[in-house]
């Protein structure tokens, strides 16, 4: 009888052992299925009526932000980054963090802004359109968005699952946009695809008053690699899109999350010891070109981080803080100025970067 038992018992685990390889299966065998990347040269809609070209030998202000899909309150952690949560607390919370940035963003009052990280319809932030939030925020912009990627549903955490995401990046202009297209970046072919998606870029053409253009990139280079190759082709590729550009004459100004250190020390800067987190590396300065120039802030008597780690809430002076927001700029660009502006990392695991700058040498 007892020999009866332990073989029904044994059975019974082969099954469910079974049952669980054949759901593991399918399920990667769906994530290989339904996965696909954008097309590279992809135009982009322009939405909005501007008219006004972009002004030549007068300041112009631009400002950077990841929005954070409206997730990131101070308290809030992230599960790919060593916390936590894997979702936005709620449907209200997102609203709140994306309307209480969007303010502050009026309040800077740019001519231009890049944002990232904006949910089209992603479980992680309860299906919300945050970029139809942004352009009623500002309907006198013009507006572009470059869908960065669309995700298939992740299975994890399992007790409460990340989801599918369609999510990308927003670009404003107070100057009519002629055109925009989305670049496809390279990114990594192995299972490391599923977590880092179809990484891009977005350029924007902006008439000037001199005749030329102004070529607006906007970018999220990759943060979930194995190594950081493929971030260094992926700047590579943006850097000499940039060079093209400002060779042929145009001006060419990129800004956004570059997953960097771009002031390389951050942690001594900044006082918290970056040992434990190696995701930002040090920008690569020998990868810039003749004639474009990386553009970072740095108070040297009250300096402001641009970027939290999210392994857990915010503390300051205790969680680890870096620079990895800032712009690129060709040499026909005059830097007036550029400061990360303290918002306490109340809504977002970054604060806005800003710099106003002039065309024209």
């Amino acid at each position: 009888m007892k020999k009866k038992v332990l073989k029904r018992t044994g059975i019974a685990l082969l099954t469910v052992v079974a049952l669980a390889v054949v759901i593991a299966g399918g399920y990667v065998a769906y994530l290989f299925a339904t996965y696909s990347r954008l097309e590279d040269n992809l135009p982009l809609e322009v939405a909005g009526a501007a008219e006004q070209a972009a002004p030549v030998g007068e300041p112009v202000s631009i400002v950077t932000w990841n929005l954070g899909f409206g997730a990131y309150s101070a308290d809030y952690s992230f599960f790919m980054d060593g916390g936590i949560e894997s979702r936005a607390y709620s449907a209200e919370a997102v609203r709140e963090n994306i309307g209480a940035m969007l303010d502050a963003l009026a309040g800077l009052d740019p001519d231009l802004a890049l944002l990232q990280e904006i949910d089209v319809d992603a479980t992680r932030s309860h299906h919300i359109d945050e970029s139809a939030l942004v352009t009623e925020a500002f309907p006198e912009r013009d507006a572009v968005f470059a869908q960065n990627y669309d995700s298939a549903y992740l299975f994890y955490p399992l007790t409460e699952p990340h989801g599918a995401s369609r999510a990308g990046q927003m670009t404003l202009s107070r100057f009519g946009i002629d055109s925009a297209l989305r670049r496809s970046l390279p990114i990594e072919t192995g299972v490391m695809k599923f977590f880092d998606l179809d990484r891009c870029y977005s350029v924007s053409r902006i008439p000037t008053a001199d005749g030329r253009e102004l070529c607006l990139y906007n970018l999220h280079l990759s943060a979930y690699t194995s190594d950081g190759s493929i971030v260094a082709e992926q700047l590579d590729m943006l850097l000499s899109d940039m060079a093209g550009e400002a060779a042929a004459g145009n001006y060419a100004v990129a800004g956004g999350d570059f997953n960097m250190d771009l002031l390389g020390n951050s942690a001594e800067v900044f006082g918290v010891s970056g040992e434990d987190y190696t995701w930002a590396q040090p920008f690569p300065t020998e990868l810039l070109p003749e004639g474009i120039s990386l553009v970072s802030s740095l108070d040297a008597d009250a300096p402001v981080a641009s970027c939290r780690n999210a392994d857990r809430p915010y503390e300051p002076g205790t969680s680890f803080t870096l620079t990895v927001d800032g712009f690129l700029v060709s040499d026909n660009v005059t830097v007036l100025g550029c400061e990360v502006v303290d918002e306490g990392f109340a809504h977002s695991d970054h604060n806005p970067v800003q710099m106003t700058f002039q065309l024209g040498e």
